[in-house]
């Protein structure tokens, strides 16, 4: 914690530290980056060394910080009603506002309200992580590669997950409850945690993975293309996670299992964890995070397990890493990283010259048929010699 600041003196006035607008951007920017998933913990006691260089960075971090919990709670009519108080002040202190924040403040989270308001849909790039605070107090918590759209009104809070991954911390309203749909299915939660991955290309054979965290939630299917499981509304305990196979494929089922928390949520801290995972499932979750993309090559290489954790982003320390527990071979080809066996590489290799010689002893045949093909256009069946005269004197001689 930042020292406390040092006792005035006798009779000295108890002014208010000086808020520049560079400070407060500061603030702003510790605050943004300390909800960021690269917090570590010599960031924060970076931002508290900055918090202890004066009384103003330690009142803007607090203004700053206020701000993001309170800015759910502000709507048009209390910025009216805080600005004609302010104006009949004649001050810019909002003193008596429940939520004791500057106007510049107040100011700053109006502006952030409308904009998520305007702009409903949310993206993520591949390794990118974002945190989006709603209008109504709930947060989303968007993971890499996913694409979200918000929709809410007076009678429903709705969210559609459209690809991606997304923790959503959901703000209690009885009255209004909150609603995820994703493809043909819904989860509606009134205020609660849980995490909704959802994958509509078929690169696994999993589409769709529910996992409450804590509260309550319900699971139930919605359309014509509900699944028998989902026809009658699953209600999740904390802890438990929900799994829908894709309805084009055999695995079209709905597993309900108890997963590691900590594991599913390890992305939020940077890491990637692994319990016992295959080597194809373990590089195709690396690669949800990175353009370098890590192949397995080989069936035999499903055999292997990989368990840990790692850090998202970082593929080629991934894959080397694998390489040297399970004693393969990585390639470097171009933007992707191809793991294989030893045998299996060597067995190329030997295919490989094999070929090659294949090839090496095609051409010299092709060679000797040219040469006897020419050598045929030359034959005496074919072409008459003729030897030049003789001269007289090689006639009398012989």
């Amino acid at each position: 914690m930042p020292p406390p600041p040092a006792p005035a003196a006798p009779g000295a006035r108890d002014e208010p530290p000086r808020v520049t607008q560079d400070i407060a951007a500061e603030a702003a920017v510790w605050l943004a980056r300390l909800h960021g998933p690269g917090r570590s913990r010599s960031m924060e006691q970076e931002c508290l060394a900055w918090q202890a260089r004066s009384a103003a960075h330690r009142l803007a971090f607090e203004r700053c910080t206020d701000t993001w919990q309170a800015v759910a709670d502000i709507t048009l009519s209390s910025y009216a009603t805080v600005a004609n108080a302010e104006r009949r002040r004649g001050t810019g202190r909002l003193s008596g506002w429940r939520w004791k924040l500057p106007a510049f403040a107040v100011s700053a989270a109006l502006v952030l309200m409308l904009v998520r308001m305007g702009d409903d849909t949310y993206t993520s790039q591949i390794g990118e992580q974002r945190i989006v605070a709603l209008p109504d107090g709930s947060r989303m918590s968007i993971n890499t590669a996913t694409r979200v759209r918000v929709d809410f009104s007076t009678e429903r809070r709705l969210v559609k997950v459209e690809d991606g991954e997304v923790l959503f911390d959901v703000a209690k309203d009885a009255w209004r409850p909150f609603v995820v749909q994703v493809a043909s299915t819904e989860v509606v939660a009134t205020g609660t945690q849980f995490l909704v991955r959802y994958s509509p290309a078929p690169k696994t054979d999993i589409a769709l993975a529910v996992t409450l965290v804590e509260g309550q939630v319900i699971v139930r299917g919605t359309g014509e293309r509900t699944m028998p499981l989902l026809a009658v509304p699953l209600v999740m305990k904390p802890g438990q996670q929900v799994r829908v196979g894709r309805s084009s494929a055999a695995l079209a089922t709905v597993q309900l299992d108890r997963p590691h928390i900590d594991q599913a949520l390890a992305w939020r801290r940077g890491t990637v964890a692994f319990h016992d995972a295959t080597l194809p499932e373990a590089a195709a979750e690396a690669n949800r995070y990175s353009a370098l993309q890590i192949t397995v090559d080989g069936k035999e290489l499903s055999r292997l397990r990989v368990s840990g954790s790692y850090r998202i982003g970082d593929n080629a320390g991934f894959a080397q890493a694998l390489a040297h527990v399970h004693g393969l071979v990585l390639r470097s080809q171009g933007d992707r990283l191809e793991l294989a066996s030893k045998q299996c590489s060597s067995g190329q290799r030997g295919h490989a010259a094999h070929r090659r010689g294949s090839r090496r002893r095609q051409a010299v045949a092709n060679l000797r048929d040219s040469l006897r093909s020419w050598a045929q256009m030359f034959s005496p069946t074919t072409v008459s010699l003729r030897l030049p005269p003789r001269q007289a004197s090689q006639s009398q001689s012989t």
